[in-house]
């Protein structure tokens, strides 16, 4: 038997309840996230395999890494955009765990954040901490699995020319080598059930503020799928936005027509988000996660690209896409339905997907569609599960979550409370120090034949004085 520690929110089997998700973070501030790193735990589930969640628990301390050593034999670690500025330090602390591994570690799929036209400048601040992880993991594996070209091309400019394969993302290999093929929606008109996605990140690329205005416009049964945790916590708490703020270009207060409307939804688990689009007709958007999950449910679905870890595996998996820049507000969906092509992505699926398998079979990985079930025992066992619907807005009436809402704001006021009582134990610490000092000062000043000129006294009070 194996025993693979994977690097993701939680298990697919777990089931959580939506205040859990929320209080925890269980999908990594993206639902996107749970998605390939339940479709990882599909794929390497066999007889032979048994497979731990870490909860995206990044200890990088020699305890922890004994353990590991100890209790698996091997640590799969799938990633998104992880090649990034803003996720240096979850970067820095994962290389430092594996650093202290001496079993395998995996990497199953990671890509670096750049602009749409692969610019890459903005990366530099971060080159010591991507060679110290991708040095730290080749060291302990066959290969390295990244998205696509634009971080194939960043790494082998970084130095690493070998042992980096090209392998896509393991969410659109959930059906194995297998992809169904989307519905036709009919024509799309103020009947059609139609669904959009946003990134907060692309606002500054493209005109997201009409993309909604006018799909709120023409389409009655519109809904909005979210995926951060930002949106599942205005969902779930509600905002005063309605009496202290104004109404938001991007979709995130409850002021915005699309939440006072109930149109917002936030995914939780992978499952149920796929099983609630297979029931719509169409969906585009910036979202390359919000993308794949229509289309691994039969949904057709067209990808906004505003930058290079979408355009890359749009390119990669042959997934229809247009460049957001070129995307005017009003672009009617029967247009991105009529210009999408998916043969690419259709018929050089089982190519990608026996790549993908090499890659996994030179790094000592077995997966359940060559040596499994196909994922049957995986989708009964799913299936079988109650696990919670996409997060709405909160009405306001008991849902059953209002204990837990009253208990954590209480917690939350109980720990403001601490805080300033400490800040002001301090401050006044600070203030009896400065009192002090500014005693000595005035006696130095007075015991003294050449008097401390006020240029001096100003600066040495303002070397002593707290900051604010």
């Amino acid at each position: 038997m194996k025993r693979i520690l994977i690097r993701s929110g939680k298990s697919p089997f777990y089931v959580a309840s939506q205040q859990e998700f929320i209080q925890k973070d269980l999908i990594g501030t993206n639902s996107g996230n749970l998605l390939f790193s339940d479709a990882a735990h599909k794929i390497l589930l066999t007889e032979r395999t048994e497979i731990t969640s870490n909860g995206l628990s990044t200890v990088p301390t020699a305890e922890r890494a004994r353990q590991i050593n100890e209790q698996y034999d091997v640590f799969v670690v799938p990633l998104a955009n992880a090649f990034r500025p803003s996720f240096k330090g979850a970067l820095d602390k994962l290389s430092t765990l594996i650093e202290q591994l001496t079993i395998p570690v995996v990497v199953v799929g990671v890509g670096a954040q750049a602009t749409h036209d692969y610019n890459t400048a903005k990366l530099g601040p971060i080159e010591t901490s991507v060679k110290r992880f991708v040095k730290a993991v080749l060291d302990r594996s066959a290969s390295m699995g990244v998205r696509g070209e634009l971080t194939a091309s960043y790494l082998e400019r970084l130095g690493f020319k070998k042992h980096i394969e090209v392998i896509g993302c393991p969410s659109m290999f959930l059906h194995g080598d297998t992809f169904p093929t989307p519905r036709d929606p009919g024509t799309i008109d103020a009947h059609s059930r139609i669904v959009i996605n946003m990134s907060p990140g692309a606002t500054t690329v493209g005109d997201l503020e009409g993309l909604a205005r006018h799909a709120l416009s023409r389409f009655p049964h519109l809904r909005y799928y979210a995926q951060n945790l930002a949106d599942a916590e205005i969902l779930f708490w509600g905002d005063t936005s309605a009496v202290t703020g104004p109404k938001t270009r991007f979709p995130r207060r409850l002021t915005h027509p699309l939440f006072e409307e109930n149109r917002v939804r936030v995914p939780l688990d992978p499952k149920t988000w796929m099983d609630e689009l297979s029931t719509y007709d169409f969906v585009y958007g910036t979202r390359i996660h919000g993308n794949i999950a229509p289309l691994l449910a039969g949904t057709p679905s067209v990808v906004l690209v505003h930058d290079s870890r979408t355009l890359e595996l749009c390119r990669y998996f042959g997934i229809p896409h247009r460049m957001l820049s070129a995307t005017p507000a009003d672009i009617h969906p029967q247009e991105l339905y009529d210009q999408a092509d998916f043969s690419e992505m259709l018929n050089g699926h089982k190519e990608r997907f026996d790549r993908f398998v090499g890659f996994l079979d030179r790094n000592g990985l077995e997966n359940t569609f060559t040596h499994g079930d196909g994922g049957a025992a995986f989708d009964l066992r799913l299936g079988a599960l109650d696990l919670p619907p996409s997060l709405g807005v909160w009405d306001g009436t008991d849902d059953g979550a209002l204990h837990y809402r009253f208990s954590r704001l209480h917690e939350r006021h109980t720990v403001t409370d601490r805080r300033i009582e400490l800040l002001t134990k301090k401050n006044n610490e600070l203030q009896k120090k400065l009192n002090s000092m500014e005693r000595r000062l005035a006696d130095l000043e007075n015991g003294s034949p050449l008097r401390i000129g006020p240029a001096v006294r100003r600066q040495v009070r303002r070397r002593l004085r707290p900051n604010s």
